[in-house]
């Protein structure tokens, strides 16, 4: 079915829609776009909407990045954007009826714009589609639920559960009970993911006070895995606020407790169908490889995985937060853990990115590196056993400054992303790195004030 005839349907099925948010995701996975009145919707969807260009290269206050060459000196021109098919639907946690329906950007000549995150991913699948083969991806997301933000200097704190207490430092780890605490908000978030059609499974309790995790399933479409993490956000966030709630994907909102991550699983099927992954018995030289490829590169791809000041504050030991570039069979301490438990489901799973990422470049950065290896048949080297590090692993870009560093120059990431992406991307990281150079710390005045 056309998009026009799709969308007439809809709203021929949803004629109480008022208005339809028109969006896309910029450098820093963040939503920017427009709300479309109903009697306006149809060209939006059929003919396309204008946006500036610039949009992609925001820093995360929302302003531009002049030195990503999108804004200043380019008269901040407009591009078009059109639908991601099967992306209208319905949004369940605002009061007035309003459909949703995420965009990408495109080209004159029909081709994708260079500075769409997703367009990013696409270019990536293009040579894995040369090759015949065809990720299978999936992203489990941790994030915070917390009392509402009052201002950007108001600590974060714990929601209250059924009973009046707020949660203590305790665990808590897998809690139904907990779950049960915040069942309207769980349930509202289940049923917004079925309204538009985001595959949600698995939902637990995580390691921190108020944290959780929901799980995404499995599907043969990289773009349509990274869509659905983007989209899971919003329903998370959304569905909080619905519920007098906060939730937050930032990588460290609490210095003493547990980080969120976004874990991404992953196979790959060749054109019959067959995961190449699977050896005769146990991994393969291909899943062997790839896990090689992912280590190699996984320093220099690091500004991409923690990609804020606040994500190296994950990215401690004895967290399950990977400091090395290392991997083991069914460890959650190494940096890539390989799964084996049956034949089928054997994948990588890939448990460096925080929460507080781009999905869509996460994962281009990891399916690159994975597809590098089995080109160039990169041994992976020992695994590690529990959380012993001794086997030579390299250790993982420690803060944000070396981390871009090494992103800035890389020959992976330039590769990878394209040398346009790669140099928009450090532009509007290097703008944000700038701004945190100029803020002195509340820890810093408790420290000197009187003292120096």
């Amino acid at each position: 079915m056309d998009i026009d005839s799709y969308a007439r349907n809809f709203f021929a099925e949803n004629p109480d829609i008022e208005v339809l948010e028109a969006f896309v995701i910029d450098v820093n996975g963040v939503p920017r776009g427009k709300w479309i009145p109903r009697e306006r919707a149809l060209d939006v969807l059929t003919k396309g909407m204008a946006i500036p260009r610039s949009v992609y290269a925001l820093d995360v206050w929302g302003r531009d990045v002049n030195a990503a060459g999108l804004a200043e000196g380019t008269g901040d021109p407009d591009g078009l954007c059109f639908p991601v098919p099967g992306t209208l639907s319905r949004v369940t946690w605002l009061s007035r009826p309003t459909a949703q329906v995420l965009l990408e950007m495109r080209n004159p000549d029909g081709t994708g714009f260079y500075a769409d995150p997703r367009q990013v991913l696409a270019n990536v699948l293009e040579r894995y589609k040369k090759l015949k083969l065809t990720p299978v991806v999936a992203t489990e997301l941790e994030f915070y639920l917390i009392d509402p933000v009052r201002s950007a200097l108001d600590p974060v704190r714990p929601p209250n559960t059924r009973d009046g207490r707020w949660h203590t430092g305790q665990t808590q780890v897998l809690s139904i009970s907990e779950l049960q605490d915040f069942e309207d908000v769980f349930y509202g978030i289940s049923a917004a993911a079925r309204a538009q059609n985001v595959p949600a499974d698995t939902t637990l309790r995580e390691n921190g006070p108020g944290q959780y995790e929901i799980n995404l399933n499995h599907v043969p479409d990289a773009l349509a895995a990274a869509d659905y993490a983007v989209l899971l956000k919003r329903i998370v966030k959304g569905v909080a606020r619905c519920n007098d709630l906060d939730a937050t994907f930032m990588a460290k909102p609490y210095g003493t407790q547990a980080g969120s991550g976004m874990h991404v699983h992953f196979s790959i099927l060749d054109e019959d169908g067959k995961n190449i992954y699977v050896g005769e018995e146990g991994p393969s030289e291909r899943l062997m490889h790839s896990v090689g490829g992912l280590l190699e590169a996984m320093g220099e791809s690091m500004a991409i995985f923690a990609p804020h000041q606040n994500s190296y504050r994950r990215l401690t030991p004895s967290e399950h937060a990977p400091t090395y570039a290392s991997w083991g069979f069914d460890n959650r301490s190494a940096a890539v853990r390989v799964i084996t438990a049956s034949k089928p489901a054997t994948r990588i799973e890939h448990r460096v990115a925080g929460a507080d990422t781009n999905p869509y470049l996460v994962i281009a950065m990891i399916l690159s590196a994975a597809l590098a290896g089995m080109k160039e048949k990169t041994s992976p080297g020992g695994a590690i056993s529990g959380d012993d590090h001794a086997i030579s692993h390299e250790p993982l870009p420690t803060n944000w400054d070396y981390a871009l560093q090494r992103f800035a120059k890389s020959s992976f990431a330039y590769a990878a992303l394209g040398p346009q992406y790669r140099g928009l991307y450090a532009a509007c990281k290097h703008q944000e790195l700038a701004e945190f150079a100029l803020r002195v710390t509340d820890v810093e005045y408790d420290a000197y004030i009187r003292t120096a």
